[in-house]
């Protein structure tokens, strides 16, 4: 749903000014800026300068923000979320699917709930409880330490790869919120822009990254990231 005025995507929440400086300083060359930076950069997106600073005494408060020579340094916890930018390395797809089976049992509801959100990390999809898959079509190896928890299979034991696809990933929606993100990536409010490719940046850390042969016909993952791509290296300018 748009706004008949601007074109908003009404389903995008607003961007607070502490996560507007996360964001900022993740897409930055450098994780440390200097307060003028910081006011200038989030100012050329849309927040008042008051609510800024009173963002950035926070966030030093909180051990967010490491404050030293007038310059202010990310918290390398935060700073880590740079790597969801990237699109994933990718190598032609062969047909082949990995499979990672979680063996091990008895485990506090935490540590299940962090290794479900490792695996979804990791562009796994879960197709019953404990058997998760995607195509063997990424450059990486599963991390060594999923041993202790998983098993871990290289196989082919589909006949219709699009349909197991299809019921791993809700792909007509995630194209759907693409498609909407993508109508409304040039709003010309700097804040609402600033909430949209917020909200794209999200939306591409849940790329299931397929494949073409198993991409849907008009898959919009590299208009999205062209378009945030493009934002980010317009934002990085503001710094310097």
């Amino acid at each position: 749903m748009k706004s008949a005025v601007t074109g908003f995507d009404a389903r995008v929440r607003p961007v607070s000014a502490r996560s507007a400086v996360i964001r900022i300083l993740i897409a930055a060359d450098s994780p440390t800026m200097t307060s003028s930076e910081i006011c200038a950069a989030t100012t050329a997106v849309g927040y008042p300068e008051p609510a800024v600073r009173v963002a950035v005494s926070r966030m030093v408060a909180a051990g967010e923000l490491v404050r030293e020579h007038r310059a202010y340094t990310l918290d390398p916890a935060l700073r880590a979320r740079r790597t969801e930018l990237a699109a994933p390395p990718v190598r032609l797809w062969d047909g082949d699917w990995d499979q990672v089976v979680i063996t091990a049992v008895g485990r506090p509801s935490a540590e299940r709930a962090a290794l479900r959100a490792r695996l979804l990390s990791l562009r796994l999809a879960e197709l019953r409880e404990g058997v998760w898959l995607r195509p063997a079509n990424l450059v990486r190896a599963l991390p060594a330490d999923l041993a202790t928890t998983t098993t871990r299979f290289r196989l082919r034991a589909v006949e219709n790869p699009a349909e197991l696809t299809a019921a791993l990933w809700p792909l007509t929606d995630w194209s759907a919120r693409a498609h909407a993100l993508l109508d409304a990536i040039e709003n010309p409010d700097p804040a609402a822009r600033f909430a949209v490719v917020s909200a794209a940046l999200d939306l591409l850390t849940t790329d299931p990254a397929l494949p073409a042969a198993l991409q849907p016909e008009g898959w919009p993952v590299d208009d999205l990231r062209a378009e945030t791509s493009a934002y980010l290296a317009w934002l990085r300018q503001l710094d310097r």
